[in-house]
């Protein structure tokens, strides 16, 4: 076979450090938009980035010439300098979580994952990210220590 071919969907989530409510709709829309730029620019095209007040999702296209690792290493390094330079002092201190959770996506279920993502505001009404997360992790079935989780 001389031609490698490769679509992998996979949906990204992580928080900001301790879940703090730090992402207000002042930026989250620009910050959502920067994060899908980077998404492009390692060559993992974004379908939607969202979230809410502590959390981000994001459903890309995982390239063939990039990892996981990487590409979650860029958004979060790159849209932190991003939010840190709004020059707002409740900002200065903005970080995301140290880990993430990605999990990967069905052909056939791509449009209810981005309507999941965009509705993430009326879904945490009801649910926080903490339940969220833990109910993703139990979904596809993540052996974990909950101990080490939200640290």
């Amino acid at each position: 076979m001389g031609q490698s071919l490769v679509k992998n969907y996979i949906h990204i989530m992580f928080s900001t450090k301790d879940r703090l409510p730090l992402i207000n709709s002042s930026f989250e829309k620009e910050l959502f938009k920067y994060i899908s730029r980077i998404c492009k620019q390692e060559e993992c095209a974004s379908l939607i980035v969202g979230g809410h007040q502590n959390h981000v999702h994001i459903l890309c296209m995982l390239s063939k010439k990039n990892n996981l690792t990487k590409l979650i290493k860029e958004i979060k390094t790159r849209s932190s300098k991003w939010v840190k330079a709004l020059n707002n002092d409740q900002l200065s201190n903005f970080y995301w979580q140290t880990g993430y959770g990605a999990f990967s996506v069905n052909p056939r279920e791509v449009d209810v994952v981005i309507n999941y993502i965009e509705n993430q505001h009326s879904h945490h009404v009801v649910k926080t990210f903490k339940q969220e997360y833990l109910a993703f992790l139990e979904q596809y079935k993540v052996e974990y220590d909950e101990k080490y989780l939200w640290t």
